[in-house]
Parts: structure tokens; sequence; C-alpha cells
């Protein structure tokens, strides 16, 4: 049972954000507010969602990249935090499971994940 003052808490803090639906298996790409001293950026973070775990204020969601030489990066993100400035979803992927842990050990053409069509 928890405190109805942190939950309620929690829902001033969910409600200001406009956050799309998105599952494990679609390609996001995340603006994040970057502070450098007294300058703000905002950089663009593009990848496959992999998982996406917790409740409430403390869910977050994780994205992997292949960077530079084909090196896996995964980043994870709180979902209602101020540092992301948009969240917005490039593909729809078809997947079977809810966390693609798998694909760490895939390479090349094996990673890709199937386009999920709409009728």
């Amino acid at each position: 049972m928890r405190n109805r003052y942190i939950e309620r808490f929690e829902q001033a803090q969910i409600e200001g954000k406009e956050i799309p639906q998105f599952r494990a298996g679609d390609t996001l790409k995340v603006a994040v507010k970057i502070t450098e001293g007294n300058k703000e950026r905002i950089q663009s973070y593009e990848g496959l969602c992999i998982a996406i775990r917790g409740e409430g204020t403390g869910k977050t969601f994780m994205v992997r990249k292949m960077g530079a030489n084909n090196i896996g990066v995964e980043r994870i993100f709180p979902l209602y935090s101020d540092s992301i400035e948009k969240i917005e979803v490039l593909r729809r992927g078809r997947v079977r499971r809810a966390k693609l842990f798998f694909l760490r050990d895939l390479k090349g053409k094996a990673a890709r994940i199937k386009e999920l069509r709409r009728k």
C-alpha cells in the first residue's frame, strides 16, 4: 500500500508529459536535453526499444543502437524525465517477447525485426 500523498505527487508529474504508445521492438527517436556548463542543446538518440520496466514515475525504457564499428550501445531512459524533450516512434516492430535481450548476441541481418503491418 502506497502513501496517498506520494501517489498524488506522482500523478502530477505524469500529467504534464505527452508520451506516445510504444512497445519493445519499436524503433524510437528520443530527443534528450543535454546541459553543458550554462548551455543547453538537444541530442537525438535513435534505436530499438528492447525493454520497458517499472510503473508510475519510475517507469524506464531501454534503447539499443548500433554505434561506430558495429558496437551496440544501450541507454536507459526514465520515461517521465524532464531531460526527455520528445519521443517519436519511427517503426513498429512485430516481436513475440517483452524483453529483447537476445538481440545482444545477434549481428547484421540476423538482428532485424519485422515491421508490424496494420490493416
